[in-house]
């Protein structure tokens, strides 16, 4: 088993997975460490589906964009924001929940992404490879389908699962300063800009990136191709959708 801190340093995210299985036992064991993450007001409003079942994958692999590690992970976690079960205990105890609103969504978010990344962690110090998918809240309402999710519940991400089949590089990050602020918000100057995204811009899968796809900039790839204004507003729509359908913006 890796420790905390190499787990962390060492991190990549797995998209190819090996033919072998990840027993029930490694798999529970997981799960009781994830579900030892930090939760609002010790409420636990959050829930994890399992799916191993190939045919069950391949209903799943089109609301995420036909991403093949989908299949082929031996394990596929939903982690869904969910009040349902709260709600239930509640009215069962004689007390009126008050969770259809906004602010109960997006505490139960929180919630099932701390635990999301704490099966990770554990998961990787394992030496299993895990990808997130971030397809799941663009296919929300399909996926509440398929996954026969009640009202008050909804996936906010889902995550494969499996031993490696890959080393790949390292994803880039950021320089620290970047992203750290001391006591208050310090606002970019042009030139941090340039200096913070220089090292990302020079790199060969980013030049690679812009030359394929017939760009002048590697920010161009994300605002025009990768994450555009039309699907942006589509997907935003589309979730806003769900969370009134799944009673979390009643006011």
């Amino acid at each position: 088993m890796k420790s905390i801190s190499a787990t962390l340093l060492e991190r990549k995210t797995i998209r190819k997975y090996s033919g072998r299985n990840v027993d029930d036992y490694l798999l529970n064991d997981l799960l009781v460490k994830g579900c030892r993450a930090s939760t609002t007001g010790n409420m636990q409003v959050y829930s994890i589906i399992i799916t191993r079942d190939p045919a069950k994958k391949k209903e799943l692999l089109p609301l995420h964009f036909g991403q093949k590690m989908l299949t082929e992970a031996p394990v596929v976690l939903t982690f869904c924001a969910d009040f349902n079960r709260f709600s239930l205990w509640c009215r069962q105890n004689n007390a009126e929940p008050c969770y259809d609103n906004f602010l109960s969504f997006f505490t139960a978010a929180i919630d099932a992404l701390l635990v999301a990344q704490t099966v990770c962690v554990a998961a990787e110090s394992e030496g299993l490879g895990i990808c997130y998918l971030g397809t799941t809240t663009y296919t929300a309402d399909k996926i509440i389908e398929v996954l026969q999710l009640p009202k008050g519940v909804v996936p906010v991400t889902t995550v494969t699962l499996g031993w490696p089949d890959e080393d790949p590089e390292q994803p880039d990050r950021l320089p620290l300063e970047a992203v750290i602020h001391e006591e208050v918000y310090h606002n970019y100057s042009i030139q941090d800009i340039e200096n913070f995204y220089r090292s990302k811009e020079e790199r060969d899968d980013s030049r690679n990136f812009v030359t394929e796809n017939n760009k002048e900039t590697l920010a161009q790839v994300f605002t025009d191709i990768r994450y555009k204004k039309d699907d942006n507003i589509t997907f935003s729509r589309i979730l806003l959708k769900v969370l009134h359908n799944q009673e979390f913006m009643n006011q």
